[in-house]
């Protein structure tokens, strides 16, 4: 959504989470974005009037079919994106269920230990977040 009033694009967007199905480590949620050859959060630009939570959530399902439960917001990130001044306020959630189904938009998806996920991430500015997750998520 832009805002008439400051041209800003809003987004929104989570770091998905879950705890491995062998270990019980933390594992991060990448999705690869064949339109733009890049690895990033599931994130997308939210509708007119939509709840920035809702939208993140409802980005979560598009981009990976897990639904997620929320937790602490995370820092707002801050980037130009076409010429224009783009938001993207992140969430930490965890993911409950789903299974990820490749689509035009996001045609794969990694489940990666923090320090595979920090190197994956194409964007630095997507780094910082995962040690804002590290902090939020208590250790299994």
């Amino acid at each position: 959504m832009t805002s008439a009033h400051d041209g800003v694009v809003r987004a929104a967007g989570c770091v998905l989470w879950r705890r491995s199905p062998v270990d019980g480590a933390l594992e991060l949620c990448l999705v690869h974005r064949p339109k733009y050859d890049d690895w990033s959060w599931p994130k997308g630009k939210l509708e007119r009037g939509e709840d920035p939570l809702a939208g993140a959530l409802r980005e979560v399902a598009e981009e990976t079919g897990y639904t997620a439960v929320p937790g602490a917001e995370l820092s707002t990130v801050h980037y130009m994106a076409g010429g224009r001044p783009k938001q993207v306020r992140y969430w930490a959630a965890e993911a409950t269920a789903g299974r990820f189904t490749p689509t035009k938009e996001v045609d794969r998806l990694r489940w990666l230990p923090p320090d595979a996920a920090r190197a994956r991430l194409t964007q630095f500015r997507d780094r910082a977040l995962i040690d804002e997750v590290l902090a939020a998520v208590r250790p299994a």
